[in-house]
């Protein structure tokens, strides 16, 4: 009982699902993806085990339609199925099973694939493929993923209402300190507004745990220095860096000052006013 949307970036470097449900903490349950693999989400009647085979099969060199098949061919469940993939390529496959609760079904398109069931009606689905492409393509996947999962919820939704909603986005790299893959993975597991509280933890996933890029770096003169020395040692640290670790903006300051985001600067200057 649950709506979703599996895709792959323009770029073709990000893979990811957003999905929201009357279901506790749905991203458990429903989304998964490797860098580089792909990505599917298990929903109606989840079958959880469908996300390892299925990007095991994906990781082969199976295509999304043929993972599909594997995974249904395998499973005497399959009715009451559904499930959306997309493969390191962008070709996509859905499979919506008879048994699912109505209304269920799905679209395709190159890149992405979008389902649901038990949902307010077709509109749902076809809300959130308009919503796709009307984005830019070449916005940040999770922005794109999050309007299209939005749009689905003001058609509609799930039937029964709003409980959770989580975003998965998988790039190579592009995890903590370029340590994984992991872009984004939030949930939120219960709330009565699950996809506007997942908007507000996404604009904090960027400022946290995304790198800030060479347009937002702000270079660091000695008198910049001063200032945000002064700063740091005024809110009660030793030092500026000190402040940066407490604050967790390292992701958006050099270890060496050499520069600061301009989102962090403007905090720091907002603060001292």
């Amino acid at each position: 009982m649950t709506f979703s949307i599996v895709a792959r970036s323009a770029d073709g470097e990000s893979w990811g699902v957003a999905v929201a449900s009357k279901f506790l903490a749905v991203g458990a349950v429903v989304p998964a993806a490797v860098a580089q693999v792909g990505a599917i989400a298990t929903q109606a009647d989840a079958n959880v085990a469908y996300k390892g085979i299925a990007l095991a099969h994906l990781d082969e060199g199976a295509t999304a339609p043929v993972a599909l098949q594997r995974l249904l061919e395998e499973d005497e469940g399959r009715e009451e199925r559904q499930v959306g993939i997309v493969d390191v390529d962008g070709s996509a496959a859905s499979h919506t099973g008879q048994a699912c609760i109505d209304w269920a079904g799905g679209v395709i398109g190159e890149g992405y694939a979008i389902q649901g069931n038990c949902l307010a009606g077709p509109e749902v689905v076809e809300a959130m493929e308009q919503a796709w492409h009307a984005s830019a393509a070449d916005a940040p996947l999770a922005d794109r993923l999050l309007l299209a999962l939005a749009a689905g919820d003001a058609a509609g939704g799930d039937k029964r209402g709003r409980q959770s909603a989580a975003l998965l986005v998988v790039s190579e790299g592009a995890g903590y300190g370029g340590g994984d893959d992991i872009a984004a993975d939030l949930r939120v597991d219960d709330h009565p507004a699950p996809i506007d509280e997942l908007a507000r933890l996404l604009e904090l996933n960027d400022l946290y745990l995304t790198a800030s890029t060479e347009e937002d770096q702000v270079p660091v003169t000695p008198e910049l220095e001063a200032e945000l020395e002064a700063f740091a040692r005024a809110a009660g640290h030793p030092g500026f860096l000190a402040w940066v670790g407490t604050e967790n903006y390292e992701m958006r300051v050099a270890p060496d000052l050499a520069w600061i985001d301009r989102r962090v600067l403007a905090i720091v200057r907002d603060e001292t006013r």
